[in-house]
């Protein structure tokens, strides 16, 4: 079994979240790419392995398997495009489907993905009621121009949005309980945002389910956030905003993202992908 390791939504040369690519002639048995995930320890791992109509793919942390993660499968549109030109490829997953693009640049590769459809609506207020308990927040301390939310492209995201950028710095919460409670309300990641402006977003994701404390940069939540933006009716120029994640981790990572202005519509994810050595 060949394992790549690649940076996905690198800044230039440097950051970018880290992903196992494992690319075959058929896919592993479960307990094998649980294994080979919780070797590499990375927050994802994924396997791929051609079907009649593209790609099957399965992602799984550490910890257990994950329906759909963006970063990997940004990782795995630049390792697709390195073996077979750049390209649109299919991908069929545990749950849904997805679409990954692949371009030449200078001399590496970008990746875009298509997720899955959107939706979001109101985080209920008891759960928001202790996400803010957790993450020590008050009232005030969060955005009034948007509530807690649940959003979702593929997997569902509990989404808050802080009024003060130190806020966002100063993210911390007790790892068990936040894993307890994600895992019983089916959340993936925690999005703590602060809106620089109307293009530009600065995120931590808390990602206790996966094992680890933040990712440093997570796709499915940023195709979850532009679905969340269309149906807050956010103006976005051109239907394109981009963020930077990882700076508090001093790993710089910068997504891009488009939406269709569409409810519900899937939305496009793109970065910068580094080889790591």
């Amino acid at each position: 079994m060949q394992i790549e390791r690649l940076a996905a939504f690198a800044d230039g040369a440097k950051g970018g979240n880290p992903a196992g690519v494992v690319i075959g002639d058929i896919l592993p048995d479960p307990a094998v790419m649980q294994q080979t995930a919780r070797e590499v320890g990375y927050s994802e791992t994924v396997f791929a392995a051609p079907v009649a109509d593209g790609w099957a793919v399965r992602y799984f942390s550490p910890k257990a398997e994950v329906a759909f993660c963006g970063h990997a499968t940004v990782a795995l549109g630049a390792a697709l495009g390195a073996r077979f030109g750049a390209g649109s490829f299919d991908l069929t997953l545990a749950q849904g489907a997805a679409k990954v693009a692949a371009t030449l640049d200078g001399d590496g590769w970008q990746a875009t993905l298509t997720s899955p459809p959107t939706w979001s609506r109101p985080m209920p207020e008891s759960l928001a009621s202790v996400l803010c308990e957790y993450f020590a927040l008050s009232a005030t301390d969060l955005d009034p121009r948007m509530g807690p939310q649940l959003a979702h492209a593929g997997v569902t995201h509990g989404v808050l949005a802080l009024r003060d950028r130190g806020r966002l710095a100063d993210m911390d919460y007790p790892f068990e309980d936040l894993r307890d409670v994600m895992a019983a309300m089916g959340l993936t990641t925690i999005s703590l945002l602060w809106f620089s402006s109307s293009a530009l977003i600065i995120a931590r994701n808390a990602f206790p389910v996966g094992g680890v404390v933040e990712d440093p940069a997570t796709g499915a939540a940023a195709a979850a956030l532009g679905g969340l933006l269309v149906d807050q009716g956010w103006p976005l120029t051109g239907g394109r905003f981009s963020i930077r994640q990882g700076e508090d981790m001093d790993v710089p990572c910068v997504l891009n993202v488009q939406v269709t202005g569409k409810q519900g519509d899937p939305v496009q994810v793109g970065g910068r992908v580094r080889r790591i050595a």
